[in-house]
């Protein structure tokens, strides 16, 4: 589906489908091209070879569910009951999906950011609520305090915020979240938060909403492993909320998938528990090929937006010429054998003007794939 929830073909499926004929480098999807963490991967395998293929518990193991809990005190010091208030899910997409059509009625305004990762808008469209968004502001990506003032108002059921960002990389500053559960308590609105990104963040640390004071009873947490283990294919996600709250999704969710996963959640259990250093190092890691894409970008004529977390940056073509991205994106793989997204493809037709010129490209691929990729499109600033 569209941002606007229509059915179409997406520019997403358009750039994909690019890539694989022209043979371009895919920075267009955010995937990892290599494996996670042995300790993962090992106890994935151990899994399937000790049986555990069978449906799994409608709320996830045991297991994997005290692991969240874990997790949740370990890093940000909220307390968590796994047998009530968490609720494992086929990726955060279901947990989105659950959520949205479990909580929104017909007529209820959704208010989100824009731009805004696709399934948003597609997930609003099939539970017949109204979607509502609030800009980020260039450069750095932030919203309004008046915007969301104004777009946040007694009709708003649920405030669905993504932070760190996708597309834009950026954080929510702490006053921001702050006014969020203000403006939540003032018009009776739930807090939705997607945080698949929240351990991969370079210059400062995620701060959850839900660790604010007034925010916990109204907010429901959403997070997963695909991005932080790199096996998105797995599709492990989470919820964590209050018991009533994540008792009325259960609901949903039983008649989407039902279950899944069975041998990756022990496997994603083991990744949750891993030490310090390896969240650390992954964000390092990832930061370095943040930097190598981003140098590649700006040498080739990019106007490059500082990516604060995440797979993805921004960078304008518009220095080079191009005020339309979607007209460079479909031209990148015959100029610099490269493949990427306009962000226009993340908004709704009335604000896309604003961005037109702004494309995300991918980093979290190996280093020897982004150098080549820099050095490809180095080719557009000669």
């Amino acid at each position: 589906m569209a941002p606007d929830g229509t059915i179409s073909a997406t520019i997403f499926a358009e750039m994909s489908a690019l890539a694989e004929a022209t043979g371009a480098i895919n920075l267009g999807q955010g995937f990892p091209d290599e494996d996670g963490p042995d300790e993962v991967i090992d106890a994935a395998r151990r899994a399937i070879k000790r049986g555990v293929n069978q449906y799994p518990p409608g709320r996830g193991t045991l297991e994997l569910r005290t692991a969240i809990a874990e997790h949740q005190k370990r890093f940000y010091t909220i307390d968590v009951e796994p047998d009530t208030e968490v609720l494992v899910t086929a990726g955060a997409t279901e947990a989105l999906a659950a959520t949205i059509l479990s909580l929104v009625d017909e007529g209820d305004e959704v208010v989100t950011l824009e731009p805004f990762y696709d399934a948003y808008g597609a997930l609003i469209s099939l539970a017949r609520g109204e979607h509502r968004t609030v800009p980020l502001r260039l450069p750095d990506f932030q919203p309004d305090p008046d915007d969301l003032r104004a777009a946040i108002t007694d009709r708003t059921r649920l405030i669905l915020i993504n932070s760190p960002h996708n597309p834009t990389g950026t954080i929510l500053g702490r006053d921001t979240l702050e006014l969020i559960v203000e403006l939540a308590h003032e018009h009776d609105a739930l807090i939705v938060t997607d945080e698949v990104y929240e351990h991969l963040t370079f210059d400062e640390p995620h701060v959850p909403i839900a660790s604010l004071p007034g925010a916990w009873e109204r907010t429901i947490t959403i997070s997963s492993g695909g991005k932080t283990f790199s096996t998105t294919g797995w599709k492990i996600g989470w919820i964590t909320g209050p018991a009533t709250l994540i008792t009325a999704i259960l609901t949903v969710k039983q008649f989407l998938t039902y279950v899944n996963g069975a041998p990756f959640q022990p496997a994603i259990a083991t990744g949750l528990a891993l030490p310090d250093e390896f969240f650390t190092d992954i964000a390092a890691t990832l930061k370095n090929k943040r930097d190598v894409l981003s140098h590649g970008l700006e040498k080739a004529g990019f106007e490059v937006f500082d990516s604060k977390a995440g797979y993805f940056v921004v960078a304008d073509a518009a220095p080079l010429g191009y005020d339309n991205a979607i007209t460079l994106c479909r031209e990148l793989p015959e100029l610099a054998g490269v493949v990427a997204v306009p962000i226009s493809a993340f908004c709704h037709e009335e604000l896309a003007g604003e961005y037109s010129s702004l494309v995300r490209f991918a980093f979290c691929k190996r280093v020897e794939v982004l150098e080549l990729a820099a050095a490809q499109l180095a080719r557009l600033g000669r």
